[in-house]
């Protein structure tokens, strides 16, 4: 079973019943090629004085990983706020459900949010990674959850490739049950070229690939996440809250700064329960737990 290709032109519909059908798809020229060289300029600089991993069997001793993207490049709203990834995560994890509230039957979606964001570079001689599930870091069980609580992209800001470590995929693996294993023949490496994305669910099996070239491979990834799950990325410690208040609306609820139609993630002003979006309002909110 191979991953299907699509173009960036592809409806969020259409590509969204396809990763819910195969577990993923790749997208061509996700990245349109100034934002690429953009996203190149202020990462791959920043990516040649990281350390490399220090954990042999699941981060890589070859791999160096950059998180906090949003503070270190303006160019991650870009990413996220694409309308085809972004429409397309909606679709898969925004399914509502009925619920009582007394006498009266309403039907409510949960919310996304950013989970995690990383700058991925896989240098030569850097072994395959043990192929896993993203959606372990909430020990998510397969079968039993009625939906899923991931969709993830990973971009390739250089070529990705088989020799070079490209991203191994066992399309379907998201139907699986949690006895079986995962088997590295079952898996498919993705060939794309710089600026394709490949965009999968929490629940496929997929891993980094091994690098046998004699370059480094370099991705961007991050995540939308069930805003009923804890962040696996802290973005309210590591985004300054002057950055914050410079982002657009949208993204800065995307981030976390929202409360839900259900008070998920309100604070409490004046014995009122609030929406954590209008502290970024206040001119003299500058610090998290600091407020009038």
């Amino acid at each position: 079973m191979s991953v299907k290709r699509f173009p960036n032109s592809a409806a969020p519909s259409e590509l969204a019943s396809v990763i819910e059908e195969d577990g993923g798809a790749i997208v061509k020229g996700f990245l349109s090629p100034s934002l690429l060289e953009h996203l190149k300029k202020d990462l791959l600089p920043m990516l040649e004085t990281t350390p490399n991993g220090v954990d042999e069997y699941f981060a890589g001793t070859q791999t160096r990983r950059l998180s906090r993207l949003f503070a270190r490049t303006d160019h991650m709203v870009d990413v996220a706020l694409n309308p085809l990834y972004l429409e397309t995560a909606r679709l898969i994890l925004q399914k509502p459900i009925k619920l009582w509230s007394g006498e009266n039957q309403v039907e409510v979606a949960p919310d996304i949010q950013v989970g995690v964001t990383q700058a991925i570079q896989i240098r030569p001689g850097q072994g395959m990674q043990p192929l896993h599930r993203d959606d372990s870091v909430w020990l998510w069980r397969h079968p039993g959850y009625k939906r899923e609580a991931r969709v993830q992209i990973m971009i390739a800001i250089t070529d990705f490739s088989e020799e070079n470590g490209g991203t191994l995929v066992i399309p379907g693996s998201h139907k699986w049950d949690d006895e079986r294993m995962p088997k590295q023949e079952e898996a498919i490496p993705t060939s794309m070229e710089a600026g394709d994305a490949l965009i999968f669910i929490g629940s496929t099996y997929h891993g980094g690939g091994q690098n046998r070239s004699n370059a480094p491979r370099t991705g961007l990834t991050m995540s939308y996440d069930l805003a009923i799950l804890r962040q696996e990325e802290n973005h309210y410690l590591t985004l300054p809250i002057e950055r914050v208040k410079r982002f657009p609306e949208e993204m800065q609820r995307l981030l976390g700064w929202s409360c839900s139609t259900t008070y998920a993630g309100f604070v409490e002003r004046n014995g009122v329960m609030t929406d954590p979006h209008a502290l970024l309002q206040q001119d003299d909110f500058v610090e998290v737990g600091h407020f009038d």
